[in-house]
C-alpha cells in the first residue's frame, strides 16, 4: 500500500506536481503526460503516475490514438485497473460528446474537421466493422447518430430499407454514411461505391439526400463526396 501511495501525484517534486502547475500556468503549460496524470491519480509500484501516463501515450500513439483506443485494449497495460480504465474511457465519452453538441448547434459541413474527428471517435477504434448514419435536419445539423449494422458490410449486409425507415423515424431531410476499415486502408473500395449508390436511390425514394460517405479508420476518415463518388 504504501509503494502504490508514492507513486502518485503527492510523491513528485512540488515543481513538477500536473496539478499545482496547471493552477498557477493553466493547461497548456502542461505536457500530454502531465495532463493525462492528472486524470490517472496514481502509479503502480516502480512507476510513478507521469511514468504511467507516458508508457500509455506511447503505446497508444500518442493524445491521438489513446483517445480513438476502446477500453478492452487499456486491459494490456499493467497498473491500469477497472477505476482507470473507466476514467480515461469516460474522458473519451466527453469528447464524443463535446463535438456531437457541436454538430447539433450549427450545419454539418461548416466543420468538416469536427465530422471526421466525430467519426473517428466513434468508429476509429473498432476491430469489427460497423455501419453507422448520421441523420441531418434541412439545415444539415445532427439530429441523431446511429450505428445499424455490423460485421462484414457487403450490399447485401446493409439494408436499404431499414436505413429508409431510420430516416423516417427521426423526419430526416439529409444523411451521411459512415463506416470504419478495422485494416486501416481508408481508401474506398468498389463495393463501398456500389453500397452508397444503392442506398442514395433509396433514400431518393422518400425524397433524402445522401450528402456523403465516409471511410473511417484510426488515422484517418475519408470522404467519398470529396472523391466524386456520392
Amino acid at each position: 500500500m504504501n509503494g502504490l501511495a508514492n507513486t502518485g501525484l503527492k510523491s513528485l517534486p512540488s515543481d513538477a506536481r500536473p496539478r499545482e502547475k496547471l493552477l498557477a500556468r493553466g493547461p497548456s503549460a502542461l505536457s500530454d503526460a502531465e495532463l493525462l496524470a492528472l486524470i490517472l491519480r496514481t502509479g503502480m509500484a516502480g512507476k510513478n503516475v507521469i511514468q504511467l501516463a507516458q508508457e500509455l501515450l506511447d503505446r497508444f500513439g500518442g493524445v491521438g490514438g489513446l483517445l480513438h483506443t476502446g477500453a478492452d485494449a487499456l486491459k494490456v497495460i499493467k497498473g491500469l485497473g477497472p477505476a482507470k480504465r473507466a476514467e480515461v474511457v469516460a474522458v473519451l465519452e466527453l469528447a464524443r460528446r463535446a463535438l456531437a453538441q457541436e454538430l447539433q448547434q450549427k450545419p454539418l459541413f461548416d466543420s468538416p474537421q469536427a465530422v471526421r474527428d466525430y467519426l473517428q471517435l466513434q468508429l476509429g477504434a473498432r476491430a469489427h466493422e460497423v455501419f453507422a448514419v448520421l441523420f441531418l435536419d434541412s439545415q444539415n445539423r445532427l439530429l441523431a447518430m446511429e450505428e445499424l449494422f455490423r460485421g462484414t458490410l457487403t450490399q447485401t449486409s446493409v439494408y436499404p430499407r431499414e436505413v429508409v425507415l431510420r430516416a423516417l423515424h427521426h423526419h430526416a431531410a439529409a444523411l451521411v454514411l459512415a463506416h470504419n476499415h478495422p485494416s486501416g486502408e481508408a481508401r474506398p473500395s468498389r463495393t463501398d461505391e456500389t453500397l452508397t449508390q444503392s442506398l442514395k436511390a433509396a433514400l431518393a425514394l422518400v425524397d433524402v439526400r445522401v450528402l456523403d460517405h465516409f471511410i473511417v479508420t484510426r488515422d484517418a476518415a475519408t470522404s467519398m463526396a470529396e472523391l466524386g463518388l456520392v
